[in-house]
């Protein structure tokens, strides 16, 4: 089997370099300790940018590779922020720079402590912690990239967080997964890939990480220090000292290539490369595409399978997908979008060709194994592993990379991506690798080779589709719930006149319906802690169990101020209100509460002063100062309204800015007075519809969120014709 060079430089990859070594790491055990015993022997510089990181993330886990015969004690802590504290306080010269996505305050309850502090990620002052939101909007920054001295680095779709840390045997209820106290839950299983490379390959993904650093935070980080042999030492390839010595590479020099996202923002200029090279991989395919993905509703990238599907000749296309996506909204949503794209595969699938599985481990009593890998192998010629998942967003708006290894017709490097490619297939059906192979061999074909190693253990079933019809006509168009481009006014106005064509099946009311929980769940899509509360059974529990117990309303009072102190977001505090106190009551006690909580954090700021409010608060700071120089009160509301910063920075930002503490109470009353009835009225609302999910809930809720959509949008437009006329009062 032979190709034509499926990469070109500036078409479908930014950069080829060489990669000393090359290991795939498979799910999340494999790569933390990995990690770990790579950034012990940091010297100068360690380089992390990821989607979400977190301190207090167990790194190793009575668990250890097949390879190590011999674990040697070498007195770090296991727990990642400790770690890298650790380093730091025994090697003076090394520098460690972390880069996290900046959530929406809104969808932020439960990331690592609140985002107000976490500029403080840790006591050393050579730990550099920094959040991104240099981004369009609706848009996240979704690389996961760490690289040492230059020298080695990993990518892929695996974050230095929670939930993410599993064997590859998925085993139910397994301990170890659980995070934190020994009385939670224990995590469903998480697969997911990583790559390890070192040499040249590695100094790139630096320099791409060094160019996001720029970009997010306007600092500009020289490059490593070069890394030299002791004198006498015989010479050594880059990265060698510091790839651990059980981890056998999988490659030896060779090729690799970087793709990315880069959406366009401000003077940064639109990249698309890891869509095209999917569309130019897709097309060249000649036996087999497999496919690991997270999410599957990426339209362009649907065309292109459905095309080779229709093919006489085509390829045999296998996709593995999780059974189910993690949170109520997303499988509400999501699924629905996935669902859609697998039927139009389905219908092209002509000639039998098409495998959607999901895989299967016993014992798992209703959970499912979170598949979260970005992976592509097109005919043992092509393997591709990153951030980018296979939806709109990943191809247009989000921040991604990608890492691409080609075989270029070279027998060692085809055996390699087979070899990876059995081995994921292996741990899906239970089988070891040479297992696949050999049944491959001897079938001459996946489909028939995976059919005939299907079990009732551990294995791959097939992707059932079981969105209803009414459930299908709900969810709006991959625009609002997947989009491929900033959320804006001008994006919802098309889609908005095409369901007033004559002939369309989906109601408008329906349609107008979910705008509102899809612009909410953006985030929420991506793994947001929000997606655990949208489970109604829990959400009702709590709230029964709460509304009943003694001094109930004081109890609420006290969260409220407590939540304030620590940066909790607001708009959490007042749906839960909502739903244990009901829609006018919970929404009397969240506008009062809400304003002791700013009262006494107001009052903590004006102690403090500006200095340490700054400290918290960083840039964030600047943004409010300009426009609460004029100290009015028309300002104070604008600023409650407008989700310029977290419900503590304003508050403690105005106690700094020594604003009256009459207008800063009367100015919060009422900015705040909209949003609060807003929510109250929506959720009870919501929680009416999903008791009785009629036209006429449905209809009524349509309605209150076209009205908080539509006010808030021309809300912020007035603002910003008014902020933009007044003099002295910058941009933003």
């Amino acid at each position: 089997m032979s190709h034509s060079p499926i990469l070109k430089q500036g078409r479908n990859y930014w950069r080829m370099e060489q990669a000393e070594r090359l290991a795939f790491l498979v799910d999340g055990a494999d790569y933390f300790y990995a990690f770990r015993e790579t950034v012990k022997k940091a010297q100068h510089s360690v380089l992390i940018v990821g989607w979400d990181i977190d301190s207090q993330v167990e790194l190793v886990r009575e668990y250890k590779p097949e390879n190590v015969q011999e674990e040697k004690l070498d007195g770090l802590p296991t727990r990642l922020g400790d770690f890298l504290d650790s380093l730091l306080k025994r090697n003076d010269r090394l520098h460690i720079h972390i880069l996290d996505w900046d959530y929406n305050m809104v969808f932020t309850p439960a990331r690592e402590w609140m985002p107000l502090h976490k500029e403080d990620y840790a006591t050393h002052p050579r730990l550099h912690f920094h959040l991104d939101n240099r981004h369009p909007a609706g848009a996240c920054h979704h690389q996961k990239i760490v690289v040492v001295d230059g020298q080695v680095a990993f990518a892929g779709g695996l974050d230095l967080t929670r939930g993410r840390w599993d064997t590859s045997a998925h085993q139910p209820g397994d301990p170890r997964r659980r995070e934190g106290k020994a009385a939670e839950a224990v995590p469903r299983p998480h697969h997911d890939i990583q790559m390890m490379v070192s040499g040249p390959i590695a100094a790139a993904l630096d320099e791409l990480a060094r160019e996001r650093w720029r970009h997010a935070t306007g600092e500009a980080l020289c490059a490593p220090e070069p890394s030299f042999p002791e004198i006498g030492a015989a010479p050594r390839s880059p990265g060698a000292g510091y790839w651990p010595d059980y981890l056998a590479p999988d490659l030896e020099n060779v090729q690799v290539a970087i793709a990315r996202t880069v959406p366009r923002y401000n003077d940064q200029p639109e990249v698309r490369e890891v869509e095209q090279l999917l569309l130019d991989a897709i097309a060249v395919a000649q036996d087999s595409i497999y496919i690991e993905a997270q999410y599957f509703t990426a339209q362009k990238i649907g065309a292109a399978l459905a095309k080779r599907l229709k093919e006489y000749d085509g390829p045999e296309i296998i996709v593995l997908l999780p059974e189910q996506t993690n949170g109520w909204l997303p499988q509400n949503t999501m699924n629905v979008l996935r669902e859609r794209l697998c039927r139009q595969l389905q219908k092209a699938d002509r000639y039998n060709r098409l495998r959607l599985y999901c895989p299967h481990v016993p014992g798992l009593d209703g959970q499912w194994v979170n598949l979260h890998s970005k992976m592509i192998i097109i005919d043992n010629e092509l393997v591709r592993v990153g951030s980018a998942n296979l939806n709109n967003r990943s191809m247009d708006l989000d921040t991604e990379c990608d890492l691409v290894l080609e075989a270029g017709g070279d027998p060692r490097i085809r055996g390699a991506i087979e070899a990876f490619r059995n081995r994921l297939l292996g741990e899906q059906l239970g089988v070891e690798p040479d297992e696949v192979g050999a049944r491959l061999l001897r079938e001459g074909s996946l489909v028939r080779a995976i059919e005939s190693l299907r079990s009732a253990g551990r294995t791959v079933n097939p992707l059932t589709l079981h969105i209803t019809p009414n459930m299908d006509a709900l969810v709006p168009d991959n625009q609002i719930v997947d989009p491929s481009q900033p959320i804006s006014a001008e994006l919802l106005a098309p889609i908005a006149a095409a369901q007033r064509e004559p002939g369309r099946r989906r109601p408008v009311v329906a349609i107008i319906a979910t705008v509102f929980a899809a612009v909410l769940g953006l985030a929420a899509l991506y793994g947001s802690p929000l997606r655990e509360w949208m489970n109604v059974d829990a959400l009702a529990g709590f709230a029964a169990d709460f509304e009943h117990a003694p001094g109930a309303p004081l109890l609420a009072l006290g969260i409220f101020v407590a939540g304030g102190l620590v940066g909790f977001p607001l708009t959490v505090l007042v749906i839960v209100c909502v739903l244990v106190f009901g829609p006018w009551h919970g929404f009397l006690y969240s506008l009062f509460d809400a304003l002791v909580s700013a009262m006494v954090t107001y009052a903590l700021g004006h102690f403090l002063g500006s200095g340490a409010v700054r400290r918290l608060a960083g840039k964030k700071l600047n943004k409010l100062n300009g426009r609460l120089a004029s100290r009015d009160l028309l300002t104070l509301i604008i600023v409650r309204i407008v989700p310029l910063a977290s419900f503590t920075l304003i508050n403690m930002a105005a106690g700094a800015s020594n604003i009256r503490f009459r207008d800063f109470v009367v100015g919060s009353a009422i900015g705040l007075l909209p949003g609060i009835l807003g929510i109250s009225l929506f959720m009870d609302q919501l929680a009416a519809t999903l008791r009785e999910p009629d036209l006429p809930a449905f209809a009524l809720l349509a309605a209150i969120s076209g009205v908080i959509v539509v006010s808030g949008w021309s809300f912020w437009r007035w603002e910003e014709r008014h902020r933009n006329s007044r003099p002295g009062v910058p941009a933003d």
